[in-house]
């Protein structure tokens, strides 16, 4: 009996939101648990901070660039490499749970394969983008998805209670609710049992349970949440009261000090603060976040936390599940995200071209296998890596060869490895603006510059020291005493971009 791999990942999840690290608003002893017994990465970093070229990176193991997802809205192609593709090669069953993301939602004439199998569609040739087995899910009852189909087929009375995530405008609903009418909150009285974190868990362990006991497996299970709306089960509520929750410490409590903050970093941080600009699809674009309050901020964040506790009690389900098969002690376990959430740093929320820790700082923990031949002993890695080294891992943990395509490496087990710097990217078009960063992580600090676009002349970027200042509030690119630090930094920067393999694709439809 070989080594199985269950890759859990949620939407949109904060480094700071689990116990391990350092979180004190979610309970998640699951997830907490799975870092004691194996290694948790301090500075885990994505190539996008946004979801689906995020989600090409994990299953391509590429940058943007080179896999071709540069934006939001821009789908993965059909035939773009795939780890599961060889793993499914290598004789594993290889399913994928939830949100998969590939390919964009909005998709009125269906024209995406992703959201036509919604619809029972089976994958041509037995198997789509390497898996076999595919269920899909987003929040709520939006598209053709399975979960959708599964609320409207055997609960079509919850299809209305969960939070509109797109207005009459087919804009991102800038509408708010809860107690504090915070944007993108609702009350939902969807039964816990019926919510989507629940079924993700359920569909994943009747797919477990249909395997054979000696089959090797890829289980990518794909969590929607902690992702807006922030609309979790009503009847869960009681377990964080917003009014009790501390403002978080990114949060500049007086708007003096928030702008004076913004005001210090490239032009469009505060432009977006004021409502003058918008440069991501899921920010709502009728939304000025000058307008948040502190009490908002609370609320949001309670809600966030109800929904990382269920997603820590949904994957205890699945390892129950996985012990009752007699396999705990053959499988690696990786949990992670695909990028993180301001939740009211600098005044903000969601996200967007903002190459700061509440996007880029991503929860990240494997679990090995306890059978593996050479286990490494429970460690916690300060080394940054990044999301591109996930496939890489994959095919280590399989015992194959990692492809040449792949831009990344293993995960490190200790600091004694890993990459001298790991690489993020941010291009978007928008509401007739163009943004475009590219930022480095190297020697404890991180560099980013901007490309000319209709926001930034070029000129203008990022360096923040992440020891002295972990906040980063003080942008120290003018500085002069740092200018030979800046310099050589932008020069391992742009020496180390990544080659493009796939041809700039078409803008589709927002998701």
């Amino acid at each position: 009996m070989g080594r199985k791999i269950l890759l859990v990942t949620t939407d949109q999840q904060r480094y700071d939101t689990l116990g391990c690290n350092g979180g004190t608003l979610s309970r998640t002893p699951v997830v907490d648990g799975l870092a004691a017994d194996g290694i948790r990465y301090e500075r885990a970093i994505p190539q996008s901070v946004v979801c689906m070229p995020s989600r090409a990176t994990i299953l391509t193991g590429q940058h943007p660039t080179s896999h071709g997802v540069w934006m939001n809205g821009v789908p993965l192609p059909v035939d773009a490499p795939s780890v599961a593709e060889l793993l499914h090669e290598a004789g594993y069953r290889t399913g994928l749970i939830g949100k998969a993301h590939f390919e964009p939602y909005f998709d009125p004439f269906m024209r995406f394969t992703e959201n036509a199998m919604g619809r029972g569609v089976t994958p041509p040739g037995g198997t789509h983008r390497g898996f076999e087995h595919l269920e899909f899910a987003t929040h709520g009852s939006m598209g053709q998805l399975h979960y959708a189909n599964f609320l409207r087929a055997e609960h079509p009375e919850a299809v209305g209670m969960f939070y509109a995530t797109v207005d009459h405008d087919l804009q991102v609903n800038a509408a708010g609710g809860g107690d504090t009418d915070a944007p993108q909150v609702k009350v939902n009285a969807v039964p816990r049992e019926w919510y989507h974190t629940d079924w993700v868990a359920d569909r994943t362990i009747a797919w477990l349970d249909s395997l054979d006991a000696d089959d090797d497996w890829f289980c990518w299970m794909s969590f929607p949440d902690p992702h807006h709306p922030w609309d979790p089960p009503q009847s869960e509520m009681g377990r964080v009261d917003w009014h009790d929750v501390p403002l978080p410490a990114g949060y500049p409590e007086t708007a003096a000090e928030r702008e004076a903050i913004l005001d210090g970093k490239p032009r469009h941080w505060r432009l977006w603060y004021d409502g003058e600009l918008v440069s991501n699809y899921e920010a709502p674009a009728k939304w000025v976040p000058a307008t948040m309050t502190a009490d908002q901020v609370r609320e949001v964040n309670a809600r966030n936390a109800v929904e990382v506790e269920l997603i820590d009690e949904a994957l205890g389900r699945v390892l129950q599940t996985i012990a009752a098969r007699g396999w705990t002690d053959d499988v690696d376990i990786v949990f992670t995200t695909d990028h993180g959430e301001l939740q009211g740093d600098f005044g903000l929320l969601f996200k967007g071209p903002y190459h700061v820790d509440g996007l880029m700082r991503l929860p990240l923990i494997w679990r090995p296998a306890a059978n593996a031949s050479a286990r490494p002993t429970p460690s916690v890695v300060s080394t940054p890596v990044g999301l591109v080294d996930l496939a890489p891992t994959f095919c280590l943990i399989a015992g194959i060869a990692a492809a040449d395509w792949m831009e990344g490496a293993p995960l490190p087990v200790d600091d004694t490895g890993g990459p001298e710097r790991v690489l993020t990217e941010w291009d978007s078009e928008l509401f007739g603006v163009d943004v475009h960063l590219r930022t480095i992580t190297r020697d404890g600090w991180v560099c980013t510059a901007y490309r000319p676009g209709t926001a930034h002349d070029g000129t203008e970027g990022e360096l923040y020291d992440l020891v002295d200042d972990p906040l980063q509030r003080v942008n120290r690119w003018d500085d002069s005493s740092q200018r030979s630090r800046r310099d050589d930094l932008l020069d391992d920067l742009w020496a180390s971009q990544p080659v493009a393999h796939q041809p700039k694709i078409l803008l589709q439809a927002p998701v």
